[in-house]
């Protein structure tokens, strides 16, 4: 539903941008920038204007990301205590006439009104209120996550995430969507969004083709390593991974992403 809806688009706002603030390591992760910048990329590529809003904290990594996707895409950065700057975005958004907004590992507010990452710890410090932005236009509101504590997994039946992710009643994201995609890495949630708009948009699908591919995903994420310190949101080391998995993992992902998409059989 995520992708028929993401089909008849006119103008795009993504939000993502999720940072690790652990021991010696203060860096976003590679999950999220990634994927958030290929489709916004294919969109724009299709014919569809796409913009990106970050906070400071991850913007490096989100300008970064967008330039290496292929580009074309706006990048809306705000600070994360700047809300004159934050209602200055929801009015631009808002005046831009944006049909649909998608939140793609994006830490959003928990049930005590406080973003938490995965271990519990509140990142208040570290990740401005995007679920405002998300949340602050008649704009048809998609979302990816992974892990529970994600913009839009308020969507997700009451108790679910308590029940079934560890410290999950504390962290669970309490910001609802229109349509939820939860994946195992939520990059691989925006993929399969762009696979299943090779479907609906057969007009679209040869532009889909160059941006859905093992060699791009790879690229863009060395370029966030390499280029804006990014690490892996797992491991927490500054390598070409994506929630402790290599390229061998996402690489073969995408192959089949692409296989399906195509209606093509694995040899």
């Amino acid at each position: 539903m995520a992708a028929r809806s993401l089909a008849g688009a006119a103008s795009v706002g993504l939000i993502t941008g999720f940072f690790v603030p652990r021991g010696s390591v203060a860096a976003p992760e590679t999950d999220g920038p990634v994927g958030t910048a290929l489709l916004a990329a294919a969109l724009a590529a299709c014919g569809v204007p796409a913009r990106i809003a970050v906070d400071t904290p991850c913007a490096e990594a989100v300008r970064v990301a967008a330039a290496a996707a292929g580009g074309g895409v706006l990048v809306d950065e705000v600070g994360v205590g700047d809300r004159a700057g934050l209602d200055r975005l929801i009015g631009a958004w808002r005046n831009a006439g944006l049909s649909h907004a998608i939140a793609i590992e994006r830490c959003g507010r928990s049930a005590d009104g406080q973003p938490r990452n995965m271990r519990g710890v509140d990142v208040s410090q570290w990740t401005a209120p995007l679920d405002e932005l998300f949340l602050g236009g008649p704009w048809k509101k998609l979302a990816v996550g992974d892990g529970g504590n994600e913009i839009g997994m308020g969507k997700l039946p009451a108790g679910l995430i308590a029940r079934t992710v560890p410290s999950g009643a504390e962290i669970g994201c309490v910001t609802s969507c229109d349509h939820l995609v939860v994946a195992g890495v939520s990059n691989w949630g925006a993929y399969g969004i762009l696979a299943a708009l090779a479907v609906l948009r057969a007009d679209w699908g040869p532009t889909i083709a160059s941006f859905l591919t093992a060699q791009r995903d790879l690229a863009v994420t060395r370029a966030v390593v390499e280029e804006a310190g990014a690490v892996d949101g797992v491991t927490a080391r500054r390598e070409a991974t994506v929630d402790g998995f290599g390229p061998d993992i996402h690489g073969a992902l995408i192959d089949d992403l692409r296989r399906i998409a195509w209606g093509q059989t694995a040899d």
